[in-house]
């Protein structure tokens, strides 16, 4: 069998790839930040 060597920072560093990516995306869609408040569930106080 073959082994893949896939290392945390090697995930830790695709993730934050994916992230960037993700806010870049996102940087020219003024209304993402209400949609996304929209889905988080209200604060219980």
């Amino acid at each position: 069998m073959v082994f893949t060597v896939y290392t945390i920072e090697m995930a830790y560093a695709r993730m934050r790839e994916l992230q960037e990516m993700a806010n870049r995306s996102r940087a020219h869609q003024p209304s993402a930040s209400k949609r996304a408040a929209a889905k988080r569930p209200a604060k219980k106080r």
